[in-house]
């Protein structure tokens, strides 16, 4: 049973997903307005007292991200203002992520300038899920805890009895994360070797692996106009995979990606909840969604009662 100086307040991009964490946990949302003027500002106020309190702010930075930004920001000056005693910002997707380095002359790190800014508004710690980059929990001078989904969607492709299958990392950076998947799951890893030409656009060299006569699970953070994800899929056909399935964290799912993978071979694209799907995308039938909302849950009791949220990595 918590206190009453426990509170969970969220911004507009994933009520639902909130709501799921305050249902898990036995806890009302916080009362807040939020809303805009007619010129398009975000107006924010809390409507009960937070002197004192353990507040946490849950906020995916999706899509409109620079509004869902503005709005965490916004939230957490608010309750710094109204003298919380800690804020943690909850961001299940943290957005500008993969601008974590300076991969071309004269570009900003991205990831680096959220986290100054998250701690400029006066955020305490912050919770994340799967960051595209886990080096980015150290652009911050606060607490990081760094939860991964892999847990739950391990869960889900074990109830599927697949058969004989490889899992397969769509390039060298998600080794580790495809890695933790073939080891819980029993099964051999592949790598896929690819070559970004441009923003958002990638080509497949080769395979390093054997899918050939299996089963393969793609296994990804982000699927975002899921170009990458369908080439590699198309690969492993070529290479002689006998079923594709894919899984992934964040469905961002813009431009052209849902109309992508209803026409990729994909039998099965797994998701969580990070992001709420779109109209379109919620009437894809292969497209299936976890919740992660007893996952953060767990991690924002661990916060609040100062234990170890190790086990929530297993």
């Amino acid at each position: 049973m918590f206190d009453d100086k426990f509170k969970i307040f969220s911004g507009s991009a994933n009520v639902k997903l909130a709501e799921d964490i305050c249902r898990f946990l036995g806890v009302p949302r916080g009362k807040s307005v939020l809303r805009e003027f007619s010129d398009g500002e975000i107006y924010f106020q809390v409507l009960e007292n937070v002197r004192g309190a353990d507040v946490f702010v849950v906020q995916s930075c999706s899509h409109p991200v620079d509004r869902h930004l503005m709005e965490l920001l916004l939230m957490i000056d608010a309750f710094k203002r109204a003298s919380a005693w800690r804020i943690t910002a909850v961001i299940p997707y943290y957005c500008y992520a993969r601008q974590d380095r300076k991969d071309k002359p004269r570009v900003p790190i991205s990831a680096k300038l959220v986290a100054d800014l998250l701690e400029t508004a006066g955020a305490s710690r912050a919770l994340t899920l799967d960051l595209h980059a886990p080096q980015i929990q150290g652009y911050f001078n606060v607490p990081v805890d760094h939860l991964f989904a892999a847990p739950v969607l391990v869960e889900h492709f074990k109830k599927l009895n697949l058969g004989p299958f490889t899992v397969v990392s769509p390039d060298a950076g998600g080794v580790e994360r495809a890695r933790y998947f073939a080891k819980k799951m029993d099964a051999p890893l592949a790598i896929v070797d690819k070559r970004r030409v441009d923003v958002d656009v990638s080509e497949v060299v080769h395979l390093i692996g054997d899918v050939r006569g299996r089963a393969a699970l793609v296994v990804d953070d982000i699927i975002d106009t899921a170009g990458t994800l369908v080439k590699t899929a198309e690969a492993l056909l070529r290479e002689g995979a006998t079923r594709i399935f894919a899984a992934a964290t964040h469905a961002v799912l813009s431009g052209p990606a849902v109309e992508r993978l209803c026409a990729s071979p994909i039998e099965q694209v797994v998701v969580t909840d990070s992001i709420p799907l779109s109209e379109a995308a919620a009437r894809v039938d292969k497209i299936k969604v976890l919740s992660v909302a007893e996952l953060l849950a767990r991690g924002i009791r661990s916060i609040h009662e100062e234990t170890s949220i190790s086990e929530l990595f297993i």
